[in-house]
């Protein structure tokens, strides 16, 4: 799932996709699908919208696949290929220049978009199946969670990694790092969240971590986690069926988000203002909920349930 938090003159854009091999475009006000395309090598992994807006990311089985977003054509037009295995998340460098993923190929990778080939340009090679990867807002380092617990800093200005391990033995299962460059969180399959302030990132300087807190999140498995663009809360998806909401000033829980499907929450979006939080769940729904009041507003049913 991906939102496009347009401006406020501008249509804002739901994309969602599932294991029933589509990707459907929605109008987020109404709960109405404007679209449906055709992904039909595999299930959908990872969504994310190019920064012009112009066209879909959508990551699956060994292949990414880009669908315009501005016609109605429902098959991909441009593939990249040579990965193997699932590709498990991806997004883009702010200007559009290039693209990362991160995969159970044990990599994280560069593609340039500017190029006509649709090769790969950059490979960052782990010892374990990547989870997840996160573009740091300075555009140049690029954090990488992998199964067997380590998230490598890799800078891409000198090709300098790093490691660290927040806990043994204990799968990171998404990282995130907000819109100020402030915090990053690390999520991981016992339900822990780890919390860090950084410094430095300016210019050629390395990004330094600096850890902050630990949350006991979740009793089970933590799946994703995103910052709100004004930095101000921080939400945690898990397989125990619920989101929590967690407040930056001091990481105290202030919301959790629970729907009587009892299913697991595999994704989360915030809106632009921070106010509302979608969610995509195992039974094939996506949901829109008011944080500060923790109810539903709206459903977005159109995938089957897995």
């Amino acid at each position: 799932m991906t939102v496009d938090n347009a401006n406020s003159n501008e249509q804002v854009i739901l994309v969602t996709g599932g294991y029933d091999h589509t990707i459907k475009i929605w109008q987020p006000h109404t709960g109405v699908c404007q679209r449906v395309c055709e992904h039909t090598d595999s299930q959908v992994n990872a969504l994310d919208i190019t920064p012009g807006k112009y066209l879909i990311a959508a990551a699956g089985y060994q292949h990414i696949r880009m669908y315009d977003l501005v016609s109605n054509n429902p098959n991909p037009i441009i593939n990249y290929e040579g990965v193997s295995k699932n590709i498990a998340g991806l997004g883009f460098q702010e200007e559009g220049k290039w693209m990362y993923t991160g995969g159970e190929d044990c990599s994280a990778r560069i593609w340039d978009l500017r190029s006509s080939s649709f090769q790969c340009q950059r490979i960052f090679q782990v010892s374990a199946p990547v989870n997840c990867v996160c573009l740091h807002p300075n555009q140049a380092e690029l954090i990488v969670g992998d199964q067997s617990g380590v998230i490598h800093l890799w800078d891409l200005r000198s090709d300098h990694n790093e490691q660290l391990i927040p806990e043994a033995e204990a799968s990171v299962q998404d990282v995130a790092i907000d819109q100020d460059g402030t915090y990053m969180a690390a999520v991981n399959n016992k339900g822990h969240c780890y919390i860090w302030t950084l410094t430095g990132g300016v210019g050629d300087e390395p990004t330094r971590l600096n850890p902050r807190h630990k949350l006991i999140a979740h009793k089970r498995y933590a799946l994703r986690c995103k910052f709100s663009p004004d930095s101000t809360l921080l939400v945690i998806t898990s397989a125990d069926q619920t989101a929590r909401v967690w407040k930056t000033t001091d990481f105290s829980e202030v919301q959790v988000l629970e729907h009587e499907s009892k299913r697991w929450v595999w994704d989360a979006a915030f809106s632009a203002d921070s106010q509302y939080i979608f969610t995509a769940s195992s039974d094939g729904v996506a949901r829109l909920w008011n944080v500060s009041s923790g109810t539903v507003e709206r459903e977005y049913q159109g995938h089957p349930a897995p």
